[in-house]
């Protein structure tokens, strides 16, 4: 009986490429209907992002390397099956001589053991700065022994000026087992413009990665490049940041200000007092009894916590239109990855007060950038979507990369323009990539990340595996179950 068809999910697609959200296919045997899946996957993603030109040569490579990744994991059930050290060289050796013969004749009995051990195939699909990431992960760490031999490919590659070349010199050679790898390199190189920096094969925290970074074509790049300049221009059309705030904040910062001062400076603003008030009474601090002061509000918050929320009143202050639809979803999201990072750092980071004071401003005002988009004045939209046409690009990707992928950028340039701490600015722009934000404010970025996207699961936007495995370490979470559970204690109760 055949298997039935997978269908795609374009909505989930769309909304990965909308949010920055890696697309996750997994599997742990690559039957033939998986591998038709994943390529009608790549092809509506590419479809997508206008980068069907390169679907013919990504999806040749997918499978080299996919099908590469399940070779690797048959191996270790291979070796360990026969009481073999994959790690030792003698074994090694040993091990390779009846490999290929034995699982070629029982692929079926390898197969199941892999399943049966949870050796994964992962397949990550992902658009960043005008680039789309590719990776395949398997659950292998990788020897020493194939990580020389796969690094000797690579620098071989990058010796060869030629298909040609490397089909004449590698076919001679004995070792000619390679030649997949040099092929795929030379070919990508030639064909999309990949670099040396592009392509990476690493292993990490019990797992191999092959890592391919593609650029946008040229056309695409230059188009959306200048009509992001053009977008950029909204800013400066932007309101000042409020100035008793601004003010307040100053007086925050300064070692010569007095805390009754401050207090006094915030109380004589009867609307600003109510709004901070509301929001250090919100669901997202869980006060056993309401603070009915500013001095109240400032034992409990700290000066850094008061000047934080101070920046969340502001921006909403100049952002908020409660009658906009689509703003007040967006507002709506980031209230709730506010609770969350408030609450994760409460619970993951309860000894770097710092982190805990900025938790929740960082989640506020993350998808700040989204939110400028969505306040774009129409006549600027119109504009742009005449640039759009005049440039040879599809006013819907550049949609998708200004309110999608690049608004941590956008967001990153007003935070600055009015005067935002660092570490917001940083949180903003960083947080769908936050090991690419400066050190000291990674662990900030990454819990905004973990907020975010757990906001997007109990959504069921998005699911267990698009969660960066990494971070998901490193906060302690091993299992869907438990993240599961801390999705559902970190529901806001209407």
């Amino acid at each position: 009986m055949a298997s039935e068809k997978v269908q795609v999910d374009m909505d989930k697609i769309r909304t990965s490429i909308e949010s920055g959200i890696p697309l996750t296919i997994s599997t742990y045997t690559l039957p033939h209907e998986m591998e038709l899946y994943i390529e009608e996957v790549l092809r509506a993603f590419l479809g997508e992002l206008n980068q069907l030109q390169v679907f013919d040569y990504l999806s040749y490579c997918l499978k080299e390397l996919i099908n590469n990744a399940k070779k690797a994991n048959t191996k270790r059930v291979y070796f360990e099956e026969k009481g073999l050290d994959i790690n030792n060289p003698a074994d090694y050796e040993a091990g390779m001589k009846g490999f290929k013969n034995d699982t070629l004749t029982d692929i079926k009995h390898y197969l199941k053991l892999q399943k049966e051990e949870g050796l994964y195939i992962k397949l990550i699909l992902q658009t960043r700065n005008n680039k789309i990431k590719i990776e395949i992960r398997n659950r292998a760490a990788l020897t020493c022994f194939e990580y020389k031999r796969i690094h000797d490919k690579l620098s071989r590659a990058q010796m060869f000026n030629s298909i040609e070349e490397c089909m004449h010199q590698i076919l001679d050679d004995s070792e000619g087992a390679g030649l997949g790898l040099v092929m795929l390199i030379l070919m990508l190189r030639k064909e999309v413009g990949l670099t040396e920096e592009n392509f990476q094969v690493l292993s990490e925290s019990g797992e191999t990665i092959t890592r391919l970074i593609i650029p946008f074509t040229k056309e695409t790049q230059q188009g959306i490049s200048m009509l992001s300049e053009q977008f950029v221009q909204l800013i400066d059309g932007l309101p000042e940041f409020p100035e008793n705030i601004a003010q307040i904040n100053q007086m925050l910062n300064s070692a010569d200000s007095k805390m009754s001062d401050i207090a006094l400076k915030i109380s004589s603003d009867v609307s600003l007092t109510a709004e901070l008030l509301r929001l250090v009474n919100s669901a997202a601090f869980s006060l056993s009894k309401p603070c009915e002061t500013i001095v109240e509000a400032v034992k409990f918050a700290g000066l850094r916590g008061i000047s934080n929320l101070l920046v969340s009143i502001g921006t909403m202050k100049n952002l908020m239109v409660e009658s906009d639809a689509e703003k007040k979803k967006v507002w709506d999201h980031s209230y709730r990855v506010a609770f969350c990072s408030y609450n994760l750092a409460r619970n993951f980071c309860s000894k770097d007060r710092q982190c805990v004071d900025d938790s929740y401003v960082c989640g506020l005002l993350h998808d700040m950038g989204k939110v400028i988009f969505a306040t774009a004045h129409p006549e600027l939209l119109e504009k742009i979507s005449n640039l759009c046409n005049e440039l040879h690009v599809s006013a819907d990707l550049f949609e998708r990369m200004v309110a999608g992928v690049n608004h941590g950028e956008i967001g990153a340039l007003i935070a600055e323009k009015w005067n935002f701490p660092e570490v917001i600015i940083n949180v903003i722009r960083y947080h769908h990539e936050p090991e690419d934000a400066p050190k000291e404010m990674q662990r900030i970025t990454k819990l905004v990340y973990l907020a975010d996207l757990l906001v997007h699961y109990q959504d069921g936007i998005v699911s267990y595996d698009q969660f960066e495995t990494s971070i998901l370490e490193e906060f302690g979470i091993k299992s869907e179950e438990q993240l599961h559970t801390i999705a559902e204690r970190l529901k806001i109760k209407n």
